[in-house]
């Protein structure tokens, strides 16, 4: 059997994703679905671990342009992932998969903090760790955070669930005959302000060689396809002229 080109992955997943068809919150249909993509995943083999952004409940930037003060609407929004990531827990262990919700704010009532060598041990024995609350500092976003989880956990990969598979030059909703890339560079992102990832969490994953797998997380089946090589995505590397 051939080697799968990226053995551990950070799976990053937009908490709009967790609406499904709603405006607003969790759809438990929907979470159910994710989750299961996520299992089949880690019974094919590879070793996952995730973060989950909040805007589906909370989002601290919107929130700020609108008079709150910033680092109080950015706590605010941790505080939204972490509801998210407890539900994605939730789902994965009624299926039979083990979870460890690590929050980069501590509150032990609820789960771990987040410590990086037991969040590797965890891994280690086959369980799915759910980095919850970004960095733990405002003006950060969860994109930024995923970059540094999937650098500390030493990610062959971050593959990032979104709405639409892959990147394009334009809004493929708005744009007719907007043209898909198979693969960007690092830099070519940054040039350009291609809309893929904060600019901080693409310069990090640059700086430590970690590929950014964009696809489209709302499809039956997708992320399996794409850990198989067979899926639609974009990926962002390093590329060799």
């Amino acid at each position: 059997m051939t080697k799968p080109r990226f053995k551990r992955i950070l799976l990053k997943l937009s908490g709009e994703v967790l609406m499904g068809t709603g405006q607003f919150g969790i759809d438990p249909g929907t979470v159910d679905r994710v989750a299961g993509e996520i299992k089949a995943a880690k019974l094919a083999g590879h070793e996952l671990c995730l973060v989950v952004g909040g805007g589906n409940i909370f989002r601290g930037l919107a929130a700020s342009e609108q008079g709150f003060d910033r680092t109080s609407a950015d706590y605010m929004g941790m505080l939204a992932t972490v509801m998210n990531a407890l539900a994605v827990q939730n789902a994965l262990e009624r299926m039979g998969i083990e979870t460890r919700v690590q929050s980069a704010i501590p509150m032990a009532s609820v789960c771990e903090p987040y410590i990086r060598r037991r969040a590797e041990r965890h891994m280690e024995k086959g369980r799915i760790v759910i980095f919850a609350a970004g960095t733990g500092n405002p003006y950060f976003t969860t994109d930024t955070a995923a970059a540094l989880r999937a650098a500390e956990m030493n990610c062959d990969a971050l593959f990032k669930g979104t709405s639409v598979d892959g990147v394009y030059n334009a809004d493929p909703k708005k744009v007719t005959g907007a043209q898909r890339y198979e693969t960007l560079s690092f830099d070519r992102v940054l040039s350009d302000n291609l809309k893929v990832m904060d600019a901080a969490a693409v310069a990090l994953c640059r700086e430590n060689g970690i590929p950014i797998v964009v696809f489209n997380i709302r499809g039956e089946g997708n992320l399996a396809a794409v850990l198989e090589g067979r899926g639609t995505s974009t990926i962002v590397e390093d590329i060799k002229a």
